[in-house]
């Protein structure tokens, strides 16, 4: 059996963003068959929500969608981390600062932001932050532009 991908998702806080692309993720490459190929998994820049749940409109965003998303705990990443993923995806610029703090530099050119992924843009997001739905609360807005980027990221692996 080869080795699986490995895709780790960063945000801020870990209980929003990062953690609803990981599980939109899982559910695309489940829907795939390819749920042995990837190792998928999200965590924070900051230590202000670890060990809390996924926030619980961003759970009911996913829930209307048939994505389940139990047991999820927000912790920081590390440098190991790094290390050890094929690609750290973050939903901002702010997220690739603060990123960089804790790494140091990215050499091994593994970061990207999720929406860089996508390709055909009516709202001419690529390379634009994902919308941050604590501020704003439309979390069904930013379910749609994790989507986007999450098929983008499919694709982009399967190149």
């Amino acid at each position: 059996m080869k080795n699986s991908k490995k895709i780790i998702f960063v945000c801020h806080g870990n209980i929003c963003r990062s953690p609803m692309a990981e599980f939109v993720m899982k559910h695309l490459v489940a829907k795939e068959g390819l749920e042995n190929e990837y190792t998928i998994e999200s965590a924070a820049t900051s230590r202000e929500e670890i060990g809390n749940g996924i926030y619980p409109p961003a759970a009911h965003t996913l829930a209307q969608h048939n994505i389940e998303c139990k047991g999820h705990r927000a912790r920081q990443f590390t440098i190991d981390d790094y290390n050890i993923n094929d690609i750290v995806v973050v939903m901002e610029d702010y997220n690739v600062r603060n990123l960089l703090r804790i790494i140091g530099c990215d050499c091994d050119k593994k970061v990207w932001k999720l929406l860089d992924f996508v390709e055909e843009t009516p709202a001419k997001c690529m390379g634009n932050d994902i919308s941050d739905p604590w501020y704003h609360g439309n979390f069904d807005k930013t379910y749609k532009e994790i989507l986007a980027g999450c098929k983008g990221l499919v694709k982009f692996i399967g190149q």
